[in-house]
């Protein structure tokens, strides 16, 4: 295991805290940093790991860049963990920009969203923290307890809790299925909205017999 020197080991760290008020910790197999002015960059490579308060990035490469350090690409076995907003990650390469408070994802990903219990599954991500609103495309597939839904455009807000799907989209929700240009889900009481071109399936549900 290559090891980075204790004073070029601070100087990172440092640059780290640039971050904010939070400071981030870093490990790896293999580290490689440069310090020259306006070429910062740092290489972790094999079992990477970059941690703060709330927030951990593991990867089998994370290339930290760019003015302070505020841009970071991972690559292989991607997870992204957010402890305070019980949001999970997982994927092949991912693009974070500090600065913007934006993740971008251009590969096949998974988002476990722990405060809703769904699942979250599309060909492209970006999640922007300050809205709390992530945009998912191409092929998405969004499963939650007695709701199932697919679309190729995707829009959630995590604050509003609410769902918006286009481009073929379709929801099964308690076994009924339902079609439309453009469907609108509150998250918060399962009201969905269909808007253009609406179709769908309702199946009756037999009432229970009082038994004899």
């Amino acid at each position: 295991m290559k090891r980075i020197s204790p004073a070029v080991l601070l100087l990172c760290l440092a640059a780290f805290s640039l971050w904010g008020e939070d400071t981030f910790t870093f490990q790896a197999q293999k580290t490689e940093v440069v310090l020259a002015k306006g070429k910062e960059h740092t290489m972790l490579t094999g079992n990477a790991q970059v941690v703060s308060r709330s927030f951990t990035l593991t990867a089998d490469t994370i290339e930290l860049f760019g003015e302070d350090f505020s841009l970071v690409t991972c690559s292989g076995g991607v997870k992204a963990i957010d402890q305070e907003k019980g949001i999970i990650l997982t994927c092949e390469k991912l693009f974070y920009d500090r600065k913007k408070d934006l993740i971008r994802i251009e590969t096949y990903a998974e988002m476990q969203d722990q405060k809703n219990a769904m699942i979250i599954k599309g060909g492209y991500f970006e999640h922007r923290n300050a809205e709390d609103t992530t945009i998912i495309q191409i092929g998405v597939r969004i499963l939650k307890e007695d709701m199932a839904c697919r679309s190729e455009f995707a829009r959630y807000n995590r604050e509003t809790e609410v769902l918006e799907l286009s481009g073929m989209p379709y929801v099964r929700y308690k076994g009924d299925d339902y079609r439309a240009s453009r469907i609108v889900i509150d998250l918060k009481t399962d009201e969905i909205k269909l808007e253009g071109s609406v179709s769908g399936t309702v199946t009756q549900k037999e009432e229970e017999k009082p038994p004899e």
